[in-house]
């Protein structure tokens, strides 16, 4: 089976790559970025250049490079080619015959945009936080208490989040982004959790819960249990939300219940983590969508998970020949990092 990711050199990316070689599919792993300097495209057994997602080329030269590399599944290692391959989704693969896991543009939208992801958990009944946009800001402070959130509708990683405590530094923030949203601040803050699940026509396939910290916007320590409180909770929100294979929800656990602030219709940056612990999603979700397989329930074994950094050491004459030619075959990089 060839498979092809995309986001070589994004942390998704990574960690598809990571749970793909836990998994005990035999596969020819294709990995492509936009830049040569992409640690992944030197971890799989084939490196190919491919535009940004921005690129009005992109969905052209990637639906060649599938052809040209006989890609039978396609997994997307960054956010900004969702909802483009979600739009181009039936096109690709009508013309290349590959699958491409991805949900439908709707929940990419509900996903992408958190201003569409706080209506949808309002109208199902689901806890949301209290939100508003700026044209409501004096309505929402006759009600809302500081401190409050202050992020972009469309982001990820806590690039430009702003925490404000008061109302100067509030209509500040407010001025800095071009299509901000207002949150309130969900307490506790240690009860973060980011949680995975994984559905397929409607029925939910497994849910794991890691209670988690985070650095530079990432998880870098996780506690995965049981949680039957959050897992419950999030299986009734995947159902409403339809994903195709996996959505990922952040959440606060507060005096409400599950709160989610931000969903992903996507793998995740800690699919890795999961994976490790039995929780192998991107298994589960080649085997059900390309090869047809029936797929039982996921499980996992409880765990901490503590990440660290890792080196890849590349020759420069494999970089020099990924850089000119755009396309390298069987990578010999090696880790830097034995432990």
């Amino acid at each position: 089976m060839n498979v092809l990711v995309t986001g070589g050199g994004a942390l998704l990316g990574q960690g598809i790559i990571k749970a793909l070689r836990m998994s005990t599919l035999p596969h020819r792993l294709i990995v492509a970025d936009p830049s040569p300097l992409a640690a992944g495209l030197y971890r799989g057994d084939r490196a190919r250049l491919i535009p940004m997602a921005s690129d009005p080329r992109y969905v052209d030269v990637l639906t060649q490079l599938i052809r040209e590399e006989g890609a039978d599944v396609v997994l997307i290692g960054t956010d900004v080619e969702l909802p483009v391959l979600a739009a181009h989704r039936p096109q690709i693969e009508r013309e290349t015959g590959a699958t491409v896991v991805v949900s439908s543009p709707e929940v990419i939208a509900i996903a992408d945009d958190k201003w569409l992801t706080y209506e949808f958990l309002r109208r199902h009944g689901f806890p949301y936080p209290a939100s508003c946009l700026p044209n409501d800001l004096d309505a929402f402070l006759a009600a809302a208490s500081f401190p409050l959130v202050v992020k972009p509708r469309v982001g990820a990683r806590s690039v430009d989040v702003s925490v404000v405590h008061d109302e100067a530094d509030l209509r500040r923030a407010v001025q800095t982004l071009p299509h901000p949203i207002i949150q309130e601040w969900l307490v506790p803050e240690t009860e973060e959790f980011t949680v995975g699940a994984l559905v397929f026509d409607g029925t939910v396939f497994g849910v794991i819960a890691m209670q988690r910290v985070l650095r530079d916007g990432n998880t870098y320590r996780a506690f995965v249990r049981a949680y039957p409180d959050i897992t419950r909770a999030v299986a009734e929100m995947a159902r409403a939300l339809g994903p195709t294979g996996p959505a990922n929800f952040q959440l606060r656990r507060t005096a409400r219940g599950a709160t989610v602030f931000e969903i992903n219709a996507r793998f995740s940056g800690t699919t890795p983590f999961r994976a490790a612990l039995g929780f192998n999603e991107v298994d589960a979700t080649v085997r059900r969508l390309v090869l047809g397989e029936s797929i039982a329930p996921l499980t996992f074994r409880e765990g901490l998970i503590l990440r660290y950094l890792n080196e890849v050491v590349v020759s420069l004459d494999e970089y020099a020949q990924l850089e000119a030619t755009g396309a390298l075959d069987r990578p010999r990089s090696e880790t830097l990092t034995s432990f």
